[in-house]
């Protein structure tokens, strides 16, 4: 039997949101821009954090090392795979299209003294291989810690993937 990215979303339990906040958000609020790109076949997406709660409020703000723990910073990244997988798939239609990471961009909000941006983005890698497994979700990976990211949110990735 193939390995299923989407099956394996659902055997965790996951639930997919749709990317990204929509037209206002990748329009109006953070400037002009799209959800994602597509160029043959190599799909690159928008920058994606976290999200914000039913109240509108920004998960996970603040900085590393100073407001919020490596295991805070890593359920930041775990939710924004999440956004990218629901990203990919409005996108594409189907996870399963996808044929491997090409390379996550990571920017982890910290305090100059943090040093550990790596453990952080492992929240976003970790679930990419969940879902994926070793081969297709695992690929290239910087994570660069920075000053500060648009409202406040502690981690924000550009991805790409190539696809079927």
């Amino acid at each position: 039997m193939t390995h299923s990215a989407t099956r394996r979303v659902a055997e965790l339990g996951l639930v997919l949101p749709s990317a990204g906040g929509g037209a206002d958000y990748y329009g109006t609020l953070y400037g002009k821009m799209k959800p994602h790109y597509l160029s043959d076949k190599l799909l690159f997406l928008s920058g994606q954090t976290a999200g914000v709660d039913a109240d509108g409020k920004v998960l996970f703000p603040g900085r590393l090392g100073r407001d919020l723990t490596v295991e805070q910073g890593y359920e930041a990244a775990r939710l924004t795979a999440l956004n990218c997988l629901g990203c990919i798939k409005d996108a594409v239609g189907d996870l399963d299209r996808v044929k491997g990471l090409v390379r996550s961009l990571n920017f982890i909000a910290c305090d100059p003294s943090f040093t550990q941006p790596h453990l952080v983005a492992s929240g976003l890698s970790d679930l990419f291989e969940q879902v994926f497994g070793p081969e297709i979700g695992v690929g290239g990976r910087a994570s660069i810690g920075v000053m500060s990211l648009a409202d406040d949110y502690c981690f924000e990735t550009w991805v790409t993937v190539e696809l079927h």
